[in-house]
């Protein structure tokens, strides 16, 4: 039987390492559009399997799901997808957790170093005055990382990736990851905080590597950067609504965090009705040098591009055709896998 999967909004416009995985034996449908509405229902209703970077995947969807069977989203996170509206239909939903790691550790680390050396800030008011910034005065944030405390927020892949880099800079490592077995810290030698409140009381660098749930939302608030060492460092890189950002700015502007850096935001691409990001456009002396902001791309090489992609049409395909299921995150709601 011709397995049909469809790729709503692909950024490839030749599928070439999709087709490498299926061969000829698979119909690849690349509509390339943003939205549900602006796809034909008939590629909903006649795919086997969808592969998912942005278009939320919601009851509404599911409802024009006559065949499908399992939904890939082309990334870690996957918070575009209704598990339970999925598993109560019998698709599987799964994810790609191991296509960035190194990436999103190494951007973590980059903010961080950026920070502690002032590179970005010094790079920053050279080009504003060559001769004027010919000084260390414009490293603001600059600090010894030898014998600080890093502390990661979820002890995952890339979080655990994160925290062994950061020892081979000298650091002490403490986590905090309700989900994770005790005894887990042995293995590394890290100390683990039982509750979020102590970590970010220790914590002179805080990085965040935890999925977007509704635990997570909101996690870092007022509270959490009231709880903070003073002087902390604060790096998001795993998903935006972790972090309200009016509570950060806060934090910027009583000097409890000394810099923070996000690769994500609650709302993307960044606007300026966000008060962080406004604030930061307008870099007024206060805030210059504390703030780094990047597009989403902490994932981003063009290795962990071909990975991402391959191990996406893997997952579904090799699901579809041999029964084989990888990185199963709606596993409590599915019931029933349709056949």
């Amino acid at each position: 039987m011709t397995l049909t999967l469809l790729f709503p909004d692909s950024r490839s416009s030749q599928l070439d390492i999709e087709r490498e995985v299926t061969g000829p034996d698979a119909v690849l449908l690349n509509p390339r559009k943003d939205r549900f509405e602006d796809i034909d229902l008939s590629a909903w209703e006649s795919c086997d399997g969808i592969i998912v970077r942005r278009v939320p995947i919601d009851a509404k969807v599911v409802s024009h799901l006559k065949r499908a069977r399992v939904v890939v989203r082309n990334g870690v996170g996957f918070d575009v997808v209704d598990l339970a509206a999925c598993g109560a239909a019998g698709i599987a939903v799964c994810n790609v957790p191991d296509y960035g790691t190194t990436e999103v550790a190494d951007s973590a680390i980059a903010m961080m170093l950026a920070f502690a050396r002032g590179t970005a800030a010094c790079d920053a008011a050279l080009r504003a005055d060559l001769k004027g910034g010919w000084t260390h005065v414009h490293s603001v944030t600059a600090r010894r990382l030898r014998g600080a405390l890093f502390g990661v927020i979820g002890l995952g892949r890339i979080g655990t990736a994160s925290a062994l880099r950061a020892r081979g800079f000298g650091m002490q490592v403490a986590f905090y990851d309700p989900f994770l077995p005790n005894g887990a810290e042995l293995a590394f030698g890290f100390a683990r905080a039982r509750t979020l409140a102590e970590l970010l009381g220790l914590s002179d660098v805080v990085t965040i590597h935890a999925p977007l749930t509704d635990e997570t939302h909101a996690m870092i608030d007022a509270a959490a950067v009231a709880a903070m060492k003073p002087g902390a460092y604060l790096i998001n890189t795993a998903r935006g609504p972790i972090c309200d950002t009016a509570a950060l700015l806060e934090g910027l502007k009583s000097g409890r965090l000394a810099a923070v850096g996000l690769d994500v935001l609650p709302e993307e691409p960044a606007a300026l009705g966000d008060p962080l990001v406004a604030a930061w456009q307008a870099n007024e002396p206060w805030i210059r040098g504390r703030v780094l902001l990047n597009p989403h791309v902490g994932f981003y090489s063009p290795d962990a591009f071909v990975d991402l992609r391959r191990k996406a049409i893997e997952t579904a395909y090799y699901y579809l055709r041999d029964g084989r299921l990888d990185n199963c995150v709606n596993a409590q709601y599915l019931k029933n896998r349709r056949g």
